[in-house]
């Protein structure tokens, strides 16, 4: 009989999902957790696999739409003659009350255990989850929820398995055509992760007001502090580069400059100061543009700072970046290292109130005592949402940033 496949709640705060392709056509016969669809929220694409073995009747929803959470997706006929079901929609459909909170700020669920019988139908979890349940081996089913709503997390799974996965994803058709003066064209549909990327530059460009200063930072003693710590971290099984320690200075900058820590609460109107510092680093990636987050980044070391923009990193080049890593921070640093170019006005990563452009280092001649000598030089850049802060806090605070760049050991002063 007919099984209604509802569009499931797939991440906190997420209420629709783009279709980014489907992988089945009406009439196919699927088995279950079978690759159905891609779909796209926010950052990340996810692959929903299929609930039940049968065949598919119906698509509701073609490449390029946007379903909303609890919309019937597909309704697939199950094999075997089994009776009439119906997947219960997700909690997000009904608005669920709200759980207690924990401390951390997360709500708090009872760990919840479901009965493997009719486990796979019926668990709450992530396409991503289910998928790596199944390249693990592990019945999710078996698994102890933890998450909102009895939700089964990649956490748990990894918990109970104890390994990692890996998800292949597929890039979008493309069409050829003729131009209106017979040229040949291809036309590539916007939609995945590019058209996101698109749609967030443009309410950033279209809202916060942009403002961007430049300053000139000598990084010649910096370069010195690496070059004699690459040896060790090494040894750590970590490749130093200068981003961990641009980092930790913009950490310490922020906190003498919260405002550009910041963000702008458009619905109360308030100005909401973060007093933790995730620093999002925007890296490109397959499909475009990337922003990953390192949290907590006041709390790590340079090198553990620098280990985690590598795991990121790989999980963006690789596509297996989860939620958490695509999500959360509060100011971003934009660099593409050696073609970092001499100047660049990035733009704000909404809602975020600034963005640090970082280029190329090179040796160039500079006047120091009145002589002239040949120096590390780069140039930072920060975009500021003028509506939140002013040019003298943008300016200050990459003052702040250079004097630390320049001088490691006043750099090291500032950690905690």
């Amino acid at each position: 009989m007919a099984f209604d496949f509802y569009m499931p709640d797939i991440g906190e705060g997420v209420v629709e999902g783009e279709i980014v392709g489907w992988k089945v056509k009406v009439g196919d016969t699927v088995k279950l957790d079978q690759p159905l669809v891609e779909v796209m929220t926010d950052k990340a694409t996810v692959e929903l696999p299929s609930p039940r073995a049968g065949v598919i009747t119906k698509i509701n929803f073609k490449d390029g739409d946007i379903c909303p959470v609890g919309k019937i997706l597909v309704v697939i006929e199950e094999a075997g003659g089994a009776p009439a079901t119906k997947q219960a929609p997700p909690p997000h459909a009904h608005h669920a009350p709200a759980a207690a909170p924990r401390a951390n700020g997360q709500a708090q669920q009872p760990i919840q255990v479901v009965d493997a019988s009719e486990a796979r139908a019926r668990v709450l979890a992530t396409p991503a989850t289910r998928k790596l349940a199944r390249q693990l081996g592990v019945e999710i089913g078996r698994v102890p929820a933890t998450g909102k709503h009895g939700r089964v997390t990649t956490d748990d799974v990894k918990k109970f398995d104890g390994n990692g996965s890996a998800i292949v994803r597929h890039q979008p058709p493309v069409a050829s055509a003729k131009s209106a003066l017979g040229y040949a064209e291809e036309r590539v549909p916007l939609r995945g992760m590019r058209k996101k990327i698109a749609e967030a530059m443009a309410r950033s460009v279209h809202t916060a007001a942009h403002f961007t200063y430049v300053e000139e930072i000598d990084m010649t003693e910096l370069v010195a502090v690496r070059d004699r710590a690459k040896a060790r971290a090494a040894e750590r099984g970590v490749k130093l580069n200068y981003l961990p320690f641009i980092v930790k200075a913009i950490v310490s900058g922020l906190k003498k400059w919260p405002m550009l820590n910041a963000s702008l609460d458009e619905a109360t109107q308030e100005i909401v100061l973060k007093k933790y510092y995730n620093i999002g680093i925007a890296a490109q990636g397959p499909h475009g543009l990337v922003v990953s987050t390192v949290r907590d980044a006041d709390l790590r070391s340079i090198f553990d700072i620098s280990r985690e923009i590598d795991r990121l990193g790989e999980a963006v080049r690789n596509n297996t970046a989860t939620r958490d890593d695509l999500t959360g921070s509060t100011f971003t640093v934009s660099s593409l290292g050696k073609l970092g170019g001499v100047l660049a006005t990035p733009i704000i990563n909404f809602p975020e109130v600034a963005i640090v452009g970082v280029h190329k280092i090179e040796e160039k001649p500079a006047v120091r005592g009145g002589q002239i000598v040949i120096r590390h030089l780069m140039n930072l850049s920060i975009s500021v949402d003028h509506r939140l802060a002013d040019g003298w806090d943008g300016a200050m605070f990459l003052q702040d940033v250079k004097s630390l760049l320049e001088d490691p050991t006043t750099m090291f002063m500032e950690m905690v």
